[in-house]
């Protein structure tokens, strides 16, 4: 029984979270962006400028250019993230369209950097922000917010060799650069969106590599199974040990390689230093993937004569 309902539960949390953050991209756009005259990143930026020149609401624009792509996209991409996708859009869509309706009041939280006497590039900042944490949680939902990001995922499945980041980014810079002439010939929307774009991008790509940044050693070492002891024993985790050969004595050596928290790094360089003919690099690790048993499991279940080597 919880073999089947599990993996319905966890469909029935990435929605409810994708249309928790199609709310929060509605009130983003509502109080940051559309008050202080700047574009955002993609083809949602297009749509916000023809809003800004034309009246025509970015709610419906976005269900005009994401509803056919989704569609598409369930036939060429996959299905799981079009249906996600496409509940983002029309549920931001139809929250931008409430809000500017007055159906939800939010008008005392509008951010208007003129009546509060602080800076236009608070706006971009703090929009760029919250939409960063938006695009992160929903791309791990195994989703998208839309547009250029669909346009995107055709075009490398078309074109594997081509980069997404740079479709993005060339597409980002198309925006950029209109928003100059759209914007009464400004230069300030230009920067706001660069900002924008440059905030969105980095808070996005921290949530979706994950905040479990670890340390990864690569020790070359004539003492690997003493120093792989003492690293079970001291800082819980587990170590492999590979055959090595060092080039320039041509002697065999061992390579041990271990993955550890950076809070451990202090513990790790005096194990190392407990063996003078050790070296090691060190590089950074953004997330560890697998099904690992817990040292204390390991070490409880030896005691118990139940988990044998």
């Amino acid at each position: 029984m919880s073999n089947t309902r599990n993996p319905l539960i966890k469909r029935v949390r990435e929605i409810v979270l994708v249309i928790a953050m199609a709310a929060l991209m509605a009130l983003n756009y509502v109080i940051f962006i559309f008050p202080n005259s700047f574009a955002p990143a993609g083809l949602n930026g297009i749509a916000t400028m023809i809003q800004y020149k034309l009246g025509f609401s970015v709610g419906y624009m976005n269900l005009l250019i994401n509803i056919p792509l989704c569609l598409i996209a369930c036939f060429v991409l996959n299905r799981d993230y079009a249906v996600k996708t496409l509940i983002f859009s029309i549920v931001s869509s139809t929250c931008i369209l409430l809000l500017q309706r007055g159906v939800v009041d939010v008008s005392r939280w509008i951010y208007h950097p003129t009546e509060n006497g602080v800076s236009s590039v608070l706006a971009p900042v703090a929009a760029g922000t919250v939409n960063g944490f938006i695009y992160g949680t929903v791309i791990r939902q195994n989703a998208c917010t839309g547009g250029t990001d669909v346009i995107a995922a055709f075009v490398h499945k078309r074109r594997p060799e081509q980069s997404v980041v740079w479709i993005i980014f060339i597409l980002n810079s198309i925006v950029a650069l209109a928003s100059f002439f759209v914007y009464d010939y400004r230069y300030e929307p230009v920067i706001l969106c660069i900002i924008y774009c440059f905030l969105s991008s980095r808070i996005s790509d921290q949530i979706i590599r994950g905040g479990k940044k670890q340390l990864k050693f690569e020790i070359t070492t004539h003492h690997a199974e003493e120093m792989a002891q003492e690293i079970i024993q001291t800082l819980h985790h587990s170590a492999t040990v590979m055959p090595a050969r060092g080039m320039y004595s041509g002697k065999p050596t061992d390579l041990l390689v271990c993955v550890i928290n950076k809070h451990q790094i202090i513990e790790m360089q005096k194990i190392i230093s407990h063996y003078p003919d050790s070296f090691a690099c060190v590089g950074d690790v953004d997330e560890v993937f697998g099904n690992f048993r817990g040292w204390r499991e390991i070490e409880q279940r030896e005691k118990e004569g139940l988990y044998r080597h």
